[in-house]
């Protein structure tokens, strides 16, 4: 078997990891674990990413992997866990559907995610095309994910879980954008949940709740 084809099939590996936790994420009910499953969803993209760094001999992605192993494997899960204990949020996390018809949707969502890649991956040349339609899924399942949820956090969770799907499309399509845009995205993204955490704190000290259908009862001020 020689190293591009071990490696081909690594990065599909790693790719179907992602995908099934983007649906374990979907069907999480908890805060907590659902952040555990975002951590570990990051790590598994940074593992992807350096198999992809190492046959191709592409340097940035070995950069873009560090990148995704602090910020979203170790940072942004540690701010959010400490969002959590000090909003002190312990509740399920409520949807707006049930669980197995929030799973037949996310079924259906891959299915056009696959159907609509497929003829874009046969344009490229990289040895990632073939994940091309699972990058796609996951962003559509991350954004069902913020959908369905009424719950802040959670919703912010799907958010990152869709700039994983992106960055993953990327790297399948062109070898990932240059490391100046990524760590742009980073720091925007960084920036964006400490500002969220702030958001957070002021819903939950007007409503003491982080239901976001709380905020329609500001359309009757």
């Amino acid at each position: 078997m020689s190293a591009v084809s071990l490696s081909t099939q690594l990065i599909n590996l790693f790719a179907s990891v992602i995908l099934l936790l983007a649906f374990a994420m979907l069907a999480q009910r908890r805060v907590l674990p659902l952040i555990n499953l975002f951590a570990l969803q990051g790590l598994t993209l940074c593992l992807s990413t350096l198999v992809v760094a190492f046959t191709t001999g592409q340097a940035h992605l070995y950069g873009s992997a560090a990148l995704t192993l602090l910020l979203k494997a170790m940072l942004l899960p540690w701010i959010l866990h400490r969002l959590v204990r000090q909003l002190q949020v312990r509740a399920d996390v409520e949807g707006l559907i049930n669980i197995p018809a929030t799973m037949i949707a996310g079924i259906v969502l891959v299915m056009i995610a696959f159907n609509v890649a497929l003829p874009i991956s046969q344009l490229s040349s990289t040895i990632s095309r073939g994940t091309l339609g699972i990058a796609l899924a996951t962003v559509m399942l991350a954004f069902l994910m913020m959908i369905i949820r009424t719950k802040a956090i959670p919703q912010v969770v799907g958010f990152l879980a869709m700039e994983n799907g992106l960055f993953l499309a990327a790297t399948s399509a062109t070898y990932g954008m240059p490391m100046v845009v990524e760590l742009g995205i980073a720091l925007d993204v960084l920036v964006g949940v400490i500002i969220l955490g702030v958001f957070f704190f002021q819903i939950r000290e007007q409503f003491d709740s982080l239901d976001i259908r709380n905020l329609e009862k500001l359309k009757e001020h």
